[in-house]
């Protein structure tokens, strides 16, 4: 049976109305003086040490540590002011699916498994009443790959649990294809959700175990392996 759940954010808990994207812009602007620097990104499922860093090659900009540490200084305050006037919420099924987990004969641990940088993600789901349901995960800062932050969200399940978590205990959701293959980087289970940039039948070309249109549209018992 399933023993982890791991839950990306953008585009799978939460829509925040564009705000990541818009700090981002911001802050290469405020930073670096660069008005268009989102326009060449591709955001669905990259992690937001390697957003930074690809705009760092676009531009010619030292990647330095000093040089990240300034973008996600500015990053995060133009999160916070932006955040409350952009139009968002949780995606359709997210709360009844998050009870309906807590629900089961045998709750999984339920975390975090995003390409946010943690206080990123934090401004992001206290915002919309979520952080606090989620009492651990793994994030940008812990690595720049995705596939590399799920074995590191892996391993804190299997710290909480007490013992090693197999591949198949573990459950990994999320919107883009990049989510799928990083469950898959650590032998998950990959549950896509439409809820993002991407269809169903996009998703289904990356060959998940499931495919929905949203958190509504599956049993929490065909997930955790109980029917």
């Amino acid at each position: 049976m399933v023993r982890l759940v791991l839950f990306d954010i953008d585009g799978t808990l939460i829509h925040s109305g564009g705000a990541g994207v818009k700090a981002f812009a911001r802050a290469f602007q405020s930073e670096f003086g660069i008005h268009d620097g989102t326009e060449r990104l591709k955001f669905a499922g990259r992690t937001d040490v390697s957003l930074v860093r690809e705009f760092f090659s676009h531009h010619h900009i030292d990647a330095s540590a000093k040089n990240f540490a300034r973008f996600f200084e500015a990053y995060l305050g133009w999160l916070e002011k932006i955040i409350g006037q952009c139009e968002g919420g949780a995606c359709a099924g997210v709360m009844e699916f998050y009870e309906a987990l807590n629900a089961a004969p045998a709750p999984p641990l339920i975390g975090l498994l995003t390409g946010n940088i943690r206080r990123g993600a934090q401004i992001k789901l206290q915002h919309y009443q979520l952080w606090d349901k989620f009492p651990f995960g793994a994030f940008a800062d812990d690595d720049e790959e995705r596939d590399r932050i799920a074995a590191v969200a892996r391993q804190r399940g299997s710290e909480r649990l007490g013992r090693p978590l197999l591949g198949e205990e573990v459950v990994v959701i999320g919107d883009t294809p990049l989510d799928i293959r990083c469950a898959r980087a650590i032998g998950a289970k990959a549950l896509a959700v439409a809820t993002g940039s991407f269809s169903a039948p996009e998703l289904l070309e990356h060959s998940p175990d499931w495919a929905v249109a949203d958190l509504s549209k599956i049993n929490v018992a065909e997930i955790l392996g109980a029917i």
